[in-house]
C-alpha cells in the first residue's frame, strides 16, 4: 500500500501541473487533431477511400505514431530532465517517497495522458463515422505496450543523453522524426519502397502502428497481427527494463553529486 499511495501521489503532482499549465495542455490537443485531420483528408484523397474508411486507417497511425510519441516519449525526457534542472531528485533523497514508486508515478501519469490521447483522437475520427472494428482489450493491450516503449525509452534518453530542457526537442527530433516517418505516421507504409519496408521491420513505430491498423480497422485478431505484437512485447520489455536501469544509474550519480 505505501508504494501504491507514493505512486498515486508522484502521477497526481505531475497531472496537476500539466493541468495548470493550459496552453501547453491546449497544444497537446491540437496537435494530435490536426495530424489526424490531415492523415484523414490525405487518406481519403490518395488512396480513394470514404471518409469513413479514411479516418478509420488515420487514426491509429495519428494515436501511436503522433499523439503518444511526443506526449509519452517526449514528456517523460522533458520531466526527467525538468526533474533534475529542478533539483527535485536531491529532496527525492531526503523524504521517505521511494525510488521505485517515483519511477511507476512518471509511468502511470503519462498513461493517463496516453488514455486521454486516445479518447481523443477516436472522438474527433468518430464525427466521420469512424469506429474500432476490431477486439478492444487487444488494442488497449497495444496502445498501453506503446506507452510503456514510449516511456521506457524515454527514461533512457531523459536520464543519459539530455542534461539541459534546452536538450529535449534536439534530442527527441533527432531520434524521433526519422522514426515517425519510417513506421507510417506521416506517410502510409504501403507507399513505400521495398528497401524501406525491409528497413522499417526494425522500426517499432512501425510494428505499433500495424498493428493497431490491423486490429482497428481491419478487424483483425492475434493471430493475424503475430509477429508485429510479439516485436511489441519484446520491445516494450526491453524498454522497462533498461528504462529502469538507466533511471536507477542516474540516482546512483545524483546522489555523489
Amino acid at each position: 500500500m505505501k508504494y501504491w499511495r507514493e505512486t498515486l501521489a508522484v502521477t497526481q503532482r505531475i497531472l496537476i501541473e500539466l493541468l495548470r499549465r493550459r496552453r501547453s495542455l491546449v497544444f497537446w490537443c491540437i496537435f494530435p487533431v490536426s495530424v489526424l485531420l490531415l492523415n484523414g483528408f490525405i487518406f481519403a484523397e490518395r488512396a480513394q477511400l470514404s471518409m469513413t474508411q479514411a479516418f478509420e486507417n488515420a487514426a491509429p497511425s495519428t494515436l501511436v505514431g503522433a499523439a503518444l510519441f511526443f506526449s509519452c516519449l517526449g514528456g517523460s525526457v522533458a520531466t526527467v530532465v525538468a526533474e533534475r534542472e529542478q533539483l527535485t531528485l536531491k529532496r527525492l533523497f531526503i523524504s521517505p517517497l521511494s525510488g521505485t514508486s517515483y519511477f511507476l508515478g512518471i509511468f502511470l501519469a503519462h498513461t493517463c495522458i496516453g488514455i486521454g490521447q486516445t479518447l481523443l483522437v477516436y472522438t474527433v475520427a468518430s464525427f466521420w463515422q469512424a469506429q474500432f472494428r476490431g477486439s478492444v482489450f487487444l488494442g488497449g493491450i497495444i496502445i498501453l505496450m506503446s506507452i510503456i516503449s514510449y516511456v521506457g525509452l524515454g527514461f533512457i534518453l531523459g536520464t543519459q543523453l539530455a542534461r539541459r530542457t534546452e536538450d529535449v526537442n534536439a534530442l527527441v527530433a533527432a531520434f524521433g522524426v526519422p522514426l515517425l516517418i519510417l513506421g507510417g505516421a506521416f506517410i502510409p507504409s504501403f507507399v513505400f519502397p521495398q528497401m524501406l519496408l525491409d528497413i522499417a521491420k526494425f522500426n517499432p513505430i512501425y510494428h505499433m502502428n500495424q498493428a493497431l491498423l490491423g486490429v482497428s480497422a481491419n478487424s483483425q485478431g492475434l493471430p493475424d497481427i503475430k509477429s508485429h505484437f510479439l516485436f511489441l512485447c519484446s520491445f516494450s520489455v526491453l524498454m522497462l527494463v533498461c528504462g529502469w536501469l538507466s533511471y536507477r544509474r542516474m540516482l546512483m550519480v545524483e546522489r555523489r553529486l
